[in-house]
């Protein structure tokens, strides 16, 4: 499980700022299509991993802010999205189609 965690950091560290993914689309690209909630329990765990990884970046796939309540404050993670210029009305990202970061495109498979 490690390796996948590893695996799933690496990927969200690339992340754009102020552009969001799924952890659908995370799972998708490392080719585990049916690990999506494993995708959000290294999410979960992130804040242990070695550096940085801008975990309020990855939702559902619908842009719904499932994982605020990991961040202590259920306000956190809408916080740091707004400081990268993403709305978010209601929990959801406005405007998700368009912000909507895709590894499967925008990276190149290893």
């Amino acid at each position: 499980m490690d390796d996948f965690f590893e695996r799933v950091y690496q990927v969200a560290c690339q992340i754009p700022v102020g552009r969001v993914t799924s952890y659908g689309a995370i799972a998708r690209y490392l080719g585990t299509t049916r690990s999506a909630r494993m995708v959000g329990w290294a999410m979960n765990k992130s804040s242990t991993y070695k550096v940085y990884v801008p975990a309020h970046r990855v939702l559902n796939s619908k842009g719904i802010l499932t994982g605020k309540h990991y961040f202590g404050n259920t306000n956190v993670m809408q916080e740091l999205l707004e400081n990268e210029g993403v709305k978010v009305q209601n929990d959801q990202v406005v405007d998700f189609e368009r912000l909507f970061w895709d590894p499967t495109k925008e990276l190149e498979l290893e």
